[in-house]
């Protein structure tokens, strides 16, 4: 059994994590169309292009996680060696300098570039952690669910002073404020991910990972049926799930016409998203896990269409819904992470080859093409609809109303169909892991 101490350390890795993610999911395409003045077509490309990278950094960096061998073990290391790091990437990304149109756009791209390659070399190693702290099925559904209540939290702080702290920094200076309340999250957030360093500990260790050439692991990874399917589920998950957060600052200030309650708007999901986190766990440990996913995006997409047919003055049947998505939606969180773990053993029990890092970081990878997709069609939509800074038009603020609502449906309702190919359920895993406890001996 992990200690609860222990499983809180881990969260708080998350929570700083969560101070980029979120802000990047919220607040970075509102940055860089209103703040620093990019084009939203432009923004949309951005995103996307710098994923492109992460297909050769994001496997590279799962299988140099695999072969790391220290005293601290092969994950936990990255929190120690790369929080700082990533705190000043963080920082840089917010920064405008005063450069023409096109140097701005050169240093967005290369910073964003930059802190996305960090997050990378951070993020991989420590979901990777996760997997490797317990390897009983039910114990990592609890140690995902400790993480993403801790993951959320940190979104809640995001949601809560992100704005506050850029009207109080930046008195008036919008971009100075985005700049200190970085450095702010930035510098707590390095605290953090060293208390998770310090209080986790890794106990399934690896086992051939060293003798397997690079090619032949990708080969093994092919042949993980299930692999792909979370790879997919990852993609269109992601994709509406952003769109939709990404869009949400839109939707309050051009649609609802209230920009002075964006934060109140974005902190009532994310405290769903908290409830939903910290429910998973005991629902998971009464239901099927696969049927239990399922149905959670069905009633997800349910939500959004719902939120559809609401009027624009109906403000508090707004933000309740919003509040529903995020409590739905984030109640399958956990279970996505706990699968991954699954996953691996599933993995070593068919080709005979465990790749812990190697396989959190292909999902990971495409947990961040839909990251890349559902920001990128959100400066698309935009571009399309031919959205004007602090301009209201009625038929751009339809425009936001279908992407906000109709479009993330469709992605909960995609993700709900694919499940049917996952049959990684509870009997199976344990039949998997004592076939290869047996094996081990």
């Amino acid at each position: 059994m992990v200690s609860s101490r222990e499983k809180i350390a881990y969260g708080l890795g998350d929570t700083a994590s969560n101070f980029i993610f979120q802000t990047v999911m919220l607040f970075l395409t509102f940055y860089y169309t209103d703040i620093v003045g990019l084009s939203p077509a432009a923004v949309g490309s951005m995103f996307l292009i710098v994923r492109v990278f992460d297909a050769v950094t994001d496997p590279m960096m799962g299988a140099l996680a695999d072969r790391t061998r220290t005293r601290w073990g092969s994950y936990r290391p990255y929190l120690l060696w790369l929080a700082l790091p990533f705190a000043i990437c963080s920082v840089i990304a917010f920064t405008s300098p005063p450069l023409p149109e096109t140097g701005k756009f050169i240093y967005a791209f290369a910073t964003y570039a930059l802190l996305m390659l960090m997050y990378t070399a951070i993020n991989i190693p420590y979901s990777a952690l996760g997997g490797v702290m317990s390897a009983e099925a039910n114990e990592r559904v609890s140690i995902q669910s400790y993480r993403f209540v801790f993951a959320m939290g940190g979104g809640l702080v995001v949601t809560l002073c992100m704005l506050p702290l850029v009207e109080y920094f930046g008195q008036g200076d919008d971009a100075l404020g985005y700049q200190r309340a970085m450095m702010l999250m930035s510098l707590v957030g390095m605290g953090l991910f060293l208390v998770c360093f310090a209080g986790t500990r890794e106990r399934v260790k690896p086992s051939n990972e060293d003798a397997v050439p690079y090619k032949q692991q990708m080969k093994a990874l092919w042949k993980n049926d299930q692999c792909r399917v979370l790879c997919v589920v990852a993609v269109l998950l992601l994709t509406g799930m952003v769109l939709r957060n990404t869009l949400a600052i839109y939707y309050v200030k051009y649609v609802l016409q209230r920009p002075d309650d964006v934060t109140l708007f974005v902190t009532a999901g994310m405290i769903g998203s908290i409830i939903g986190c910290a429910l998973a766990n005991p629902l998971a440990r009464r239901y099927c896990k696969i049927k239990m996913y399922t149905l959670l995006q069905v009633l997800s997409a349910g939500i959004c269409v719902a939120n559809y047919f609401v009027a624009a003055d109906a403000w508090v049947l707004a933000v309740s819904l919003h509040f529903m998505w995020g409590l739905i939606l984030q109640m399958a969180t956990p279970l996505l992470w706990a699968k991954i773990a699954d996953v691996v053993d599933y993995g070593e029990y068919k080709t005979k080859v465990r790749m812990t890092g190697v396989t959190y970081s292909t999902v990971v990878f495409f947990i961040k093409v839909g990251l890349a997709m559902g920001g990128a069609m959100a400066g698309w939509l935009l571009a399309y609809y031919d959205y004007q800074a602090n301009v209201y038009d009625p038929s751009v603020a339809q425009g936001i109303v279908v992407s906000f609502c109709i479009l993330p449906a469709v992605a909960s309702l995609a993700v709900a169909i694919i499940m049917r190919w996952y049959t990684l359920d509870h009997h199976k895993v344990a039949a998997i892991q004592q076939q290869l406890t047996l094996e081990r001996q």
